[in-house]
């Protein structure tokens, strides 16, 4: 079974912001396999279903994502998940906007779900995608950058980014993160 968690923060406000990457790209992947996300547990909505052949659990914590690590690791020991099938998708500003990068485990990298997460879980040895958002224009402005409106010019890179992450979990969970870091990065 793979745990597969997008990072974003609840709030409808945040619904389309840099910072909801992760949850972007949840959302493509329960309406490509028709998974419903609306079960309510673990803090967090959740669905489950089938990818190429293997379970999934599809999750987007409701903690806000400085605590995503508190609803990772309630459902890593409710169903007994090996960490090598644990797949986490967030927004990276130290990617070009529409990039993605896979590696299968690492540090926070200064995000805050992930801090949580790997506080959590007591490893960093996980696999992650993370979805290009680029800097902000001014240094000092990240935060208005991740939680604030996107440019409209930016909007389809983003999207991009956010479809690109969809096949990569596809091809992750057929031929391996492997494979699927040699096709993607």
């Amino acid at each position: 079974m793979y745990l597969i968690v997008g990072l974003g923060n609840p709030e409808e406000e945040y619904s389309k912001t840099r910072h909801n990457m992760g949850f972007n790209t949840i959302n493509k992947l329960a309406e490509k396999y028709n998974i419903e996300v609306k079960q309510k547990k673990f803090q967090a909505l959740y669905g489950s279903g089938i990818i190429n052949n293997e379970k999934v659990i599809l999750l987007k914590p409701q903690t806000y994502m400085n605590l995503s690590g508190n609803s990772v690791k309630e459902v890593i020991d409710f169903y007994k998940i090996d960490l090598k099938n644990l797949i986490v998708i967030y927004d990276d500003m130290d990617i070009e906007p529409g990039k993605i990068k896979i590696r299968k485990k690492g540090s926070a990298g200064g995000h805050n779900g992930m801090k949580s997460i790997i506080q959590q879980i007591g490893t960093g040895n996980f696999g992650r995608i993370r979805i290009g958002i680029g800097r902000p224009a001014h240094k000092g402005d990240e935060i208005n950058y991740v939680i604030g409106a996107i440019p409209e010019d930016e909007v389809l890179k983003l999207e991009d980014g956010t479809e690109k992450a969809k096949e990569a979990v596809v091809d992750l969970i057929k031929n391996g993160i492997d494979d699927a870091m040699n096709k993607y990065n």
